[in-house]
């Protein structure tokens, strides 16, 4: 099975609509959906190639994280490579040329974000005024270098600010995976695109630490791979105390917050499918291996948010403190499955069953997970609304999930599955019953809309009474059509 299907069935936990509904959809009527949306998408919303997060209806109003005005898009998901990939499966759906030239815009929209460090920022500008200040490769210009030694030492000082390519939120990840899958599909045909790739890979192979892990960000360019002298490999260990309030310091070298380390790993599995070249499955090894390492001794034995360099668990932001996390714990046997079936070792799969037994005990009462449970006591922790520790969830902010579903039973079937020799369910596909609904609530141009806030130019929140168009929830329902479509193709005359 490609990379792709793997990945998607273990984040699905490979779980299938069922097909309902006494007729179901048309392939002909659902073909023509599909593309009249990558229509609309590419022609209303596209900037560029790019997207962000969120538009108002008529697409006068345009955010990601924060405002993007008219000549931005967005990398971090759900911006460009969300949308970027299911406008790709559109194409391989219907075979329409003018959903691979909108996938095209979006790879090409891509080449122009990458930064000289060779990754990529949260947002591309497009406009030459706005451009500079970034150190975007195809601008040519000087390629800043970090200064003094290599390692998180010196990126956390973030010395060269328009230089720095974010790992955080599957940014850098997100964006080479898509333009894996766009290489892919033109059989290599775009010179723009493998350059970028071949780039951003080496970027990204060369920014791991020995242990196997990658932080937050890098602002520089690792030519040659830097040497982390300074950086030795550890077991990861309960530190003998740790700070009540944030130190305000940034400790963490070792991130698997936001999933920073698996979408490094997942990216590199798909490097290596797409690609070829064996030394992106040994990087996804040691990925793996710093996993296996990172897996907290008892009475914990699942996974922190962020280590320091002595693999202890310590603070990241203020609302981030040292503590075992039910989030990213899931995240990282969700990818240590998918190692195990990419290589066969079953050392990747040992960690597992301990994890999924200690995460149950953990399960609150309402069958979810805290985001964080203390050190060694495992009480859940939660922050007050002015950011102090607390064991009382009922007054937590609202920017931050300091609760999270609980994936465990599809985690351990996956777990089962994959012990007992099975391969990786495919990914899912919709039943009649959830494309006839999605046929049914498009807006007149095809797309659908939802209620919501976007912001304006000034950051302030507007709630369009015709409600919003969400990069997301289009991207989802798209590739839902498509799948569905691949699987239901229309009779040829």
């Amino acid at each position: 099975m490609g990379m792709r299907l793997l990945l998607a069935a273990v984040a699905a936990g490979g779980c299938a609509w069922t097909a309902v509904g006494e007729e179901p959809p048309r392939p002909a009527e659902v073909r023509a959906a599909i593309v009249k949306a990558v229509g609309t998408l590419d022609r209303e919303f596209a900037r560029h190639g790019g997207y962000v997060w969120v538009y108002s209806p008529d697409g006068s109003l345009r955010a990601g994280e924060g405002p993007a005005g008219q000549t931005a898009a967005w990398v971090q998901p759900p911006g460009s490579p969300t949308v970027g990939m299911a406008i790709l499966e559109a194409y391989r759906a219907t075979g329409e040329a003018a959903c691979l030239d909108a996938a095209r815009d979006t790879a090409h929209a891509l080449v122009r974000g990458q930064l000289h460090s060779g990754g990529w920022p949260y947002r591309i500008d497009f406009e030459p005024e706005d451009r500079k200040g970034t150190n975007y490769r195809v601008d040519g210009g000087p390629n800043p270098k970090a200064a003094g030694p290599a390692g998180w030492d010196t990126w956390k000082q973030r010395k060269n600010r328009g230089n720095r390519s974010m790992l955080d939120d599957d940014t850098t990840q997100a964006a080479l995976r898509f333009l894996l899958e766009f290489h892919r599909e033109v059989d290599g045909g775009d010179k723009q695109v493998r350059g970028a790739l071949d780039y951003g890979l080496a970027a990204l192979r060369g920014t791991q630490y020995p242990c196997g892990a990658w932080s937050h960000n890098f602002d520089a360019f690792p030519d040659p791979p830097p040497e982390f002298g300074d950086y030795p490999v550890f077991d990861a260990s309960y530190p003998e105390s740790w700070p009540r309030t944030w130190p305000k310091e940034w400790a963490g070298c070792y991130h698997l917050n936001d999933n920073i380390t698996p979408d490094a790993i997942a990216t590199l599995l798909l490097a290596h499918e797409v690609l070829g070249d064996r030394t992106f499955l040994d990087a996804a090894r040691r990925g793996g291996e710093f996993l296996i390492r990172a897996q907290m001794p008892d009475p914990q034995p699942a996974w922190a948010q962020q280590y320091d360099k002595h693999m202890h668990p310590v603070w990241e932001r203020k609302f981030e403190p040292p503590a075992i996390t039910g989030g990213e714990s899931q995240g990282a046997m969700e990818i240590l499955i998918a190692l195990f079936h990419a290589t066969g070792e079953e050392r990747f799969l040992e960690p597992v069953p301990r994890a999924l037994a200690y995460l149950r005990r953990s399960l609150l009462p309402d069958g979810r997970l805290a985001r964080y449970y203390e050190l060694r006591t495992n009480r859940p922790l939660y922050f007050t609304r002015d950011y102090k520790l607390t064991g009382d969830g009922g007054d937590v902010p609202d920017h931050y999930a300091f609760v999270t579903p609980s994936r465990l039973d599809k985690i351990e079937e996956l777990y089962r599955e994959a012990r007992a020799g099975k391969p990786p369910r495919p990914a899912a596909v919709p039943g009649g019953e959830r494309v006839a609904d999605l046929l049914a609530t498009r807006d007149p141009r095809g797309i659908w809309l939802e209620p919501g806030v976007v912001r304006d130019h000034r950051g302030r929140k507007v709630r369009p009474e015709a409600g919003i168009v969400s990069s997301r929830t289009v991207a989802r329902n798209l590739t839902a059509l498509s799948r569905y479509l691949s699987r239901h193709p229309p009779s040829r005359p």
